[in-house]
């Protein structure tokens, strides 16, 4: 009888329910919105790199290793001799070893040195393998593969000729050894996308006439004499690891860690990047206490709506309790009439998260790498949900108190 009134009561205004339950409905979407990307980033950061078991590079600390072989992002304290990477590669628990060598860019982009086996072993979200979008893979001395965001950005093609720069901030080009794009990677949501790959070799190539960082004047080796030189690399920046078993991982970082020919840091990558979104996690914290307040002020204003209706309800009111009803009727139907305007925000909030995921994620995909999943609501959405309707419980308290305490002869004077 109760839930027949409520939902009566609910059509009768339908404008201004509506309203209330539309903007629950959006404030619902954005919270379960945020959470959603939130928890998808975390999981396409964490995923960033998949498949390697250890990162091994210069004594340093575990998240700057991190940060310029894997992100990008600062510069080597030092670098992995030679030696030393053959001497890891060779040991009977390592899979496979890929070299990587940064220090140089192409208009605001690093360059990175590696092998062919960069492309075979790297993995990102999991399992997942770089692929082209056209062309091929490196096999020439001077050819390059680039990035979908350097592709982009510089609208290469490939056979585009590219002229890598000494450093990160530096004027002077190796213009004597100019480059070929070779091929072109598909968008990855990793920084990959903003990488110019190149041959381990190339990096030696490159510098074959420079000294101290600085090129020998007048000293200009012709690129057929520089194909013929022994280009084994004198030292890298860093070296992805794959073990042979799991059960190996921990005593090969031992053995790393402990190298007696020089300081070496051998780093698990997803306990690293645990480490790196402890610091960086202070934004979603932010995030998720804005979107909590505008469900917050979605409750409030639907609080205001039953408080700015009572004036008007008042004869509704005192005739329910002229026909018998009690104060806790009166109380029971204001406050079910409450629930049910957050309830139905709060499916239509979850209708539309959904609704928006199916036609932004092949575009956020696409444009920014990071791939949000469609799945049943996980139980902490839930909980959000019945948080709202709990939530619009209690702000329609104080009004359905006030109400049912209005005298039945201040209800039968109100004049309209």
């Amino acid at each position: 009888m109760i839930l027949r009134l409520a939902l009566a009561s609910l059509f009768a205004r339908a404008l201004t329910v509506g309203m209330t339950i539309l903007a629950i409905a959006l404030s619902v979407a954005l919270f379960l919105g945020v959470e959603k990307i939130r928890t998808s980033a975390k999981a396409s950061f964490t995923n960033t790199i998949s498949g390697t078991d250890l990162i091994v590079g210069a004594r340093s600390g575990s998240v700057q290793l991190l940060l310029y072989s894997v992100f990008r992002i600062g510069n080597a304290t030092n670098n992995l001799t030679w030696q030393s990477y053959q001497d890891i590669a060779a040991r009977a628990d390592v899979a496979w070893a890929v070299p990587i060598s940064l220090g140089d860019s192409h208009r605001q982009f690093r360059v990175m040195g590696t092998t062919v086996a960069f492309f075979e072993h790297y993995k990102y979200r999991k399992s997942r393998a770089l692929a082209l979008t056209d062309g091929v893979i490196i096999s020439d001395l001077f050819d390059t593969v680039v990035g979908s965001d350097v592709a982009k950005t510089l609208k290469y093609s490939v056979g585009d000729p590219i002229i890598i720069a000494h450093g990160l901030a530096s004027f002077t080009e190796h213009k004597d050894q100019p480059f070929r794009v070779s091929g072109i990677l598909e968008k990855t949501g990793t920084p990959v996308d903003r990488t110019v790959i190149v041959n381990m070799e190339a990096i030696e190539a490159i510098h074959v006439d420079w000294k101290s960082g600085a090129k020998t004047p007048g000293q200009s080796t012709p690129l057929d004499v520089v194909r013929r030189m022994d280009l084994t690399p004198k030292a890298v920046t860093a070296a992805l690891i794959g073990v042979k078993t799991p059960l190996k991982t921990f005593a090969l970082q031992r053995a790393i860690n402990q190298y007696p020919e020089e300081p070496l840091l051998a780093i698990l990558p997803g306990v690293a990047l645990q480490e790196l979104w402890a610091i960086v996690g202070v934004a979603e914290t932010a995030l998720i206490a804005v979107s909590a307040m505008v469900v917050i002020t979605a409750l409030i204003g639907m609080m205001a709506t039953i408080f700015s209706s009572l004036n008007e309800r008042r004869r509704e009111m005192a005739i329910f309790r002229a026909m018998g009803a009690g104060p806790a009727t009166i109380l029971g139907l204001l406050v079910l009439e409450a629930m049910l305007t957050a309830a139905f925000g709060a499916g239509l909030g979850l209708g539309m998260l959904y609704i928006s995921l199916v036609i932004a994620q092949p575009v956020i995909d696409s444009t920014f790498g990071l791939w949000l999943t469609i799945d049943s609501p996980s139980i902490r959405e839930l909980w959000v949900l019945f948080g709202v309707v709990l939530a619009g419980l209690i702000v329609s308290l104080i009004p359905a108190v006030r109400a049912y305490r209005l005298s039945l002869a201040d209800g039968m004077m109100v004049t309209r």
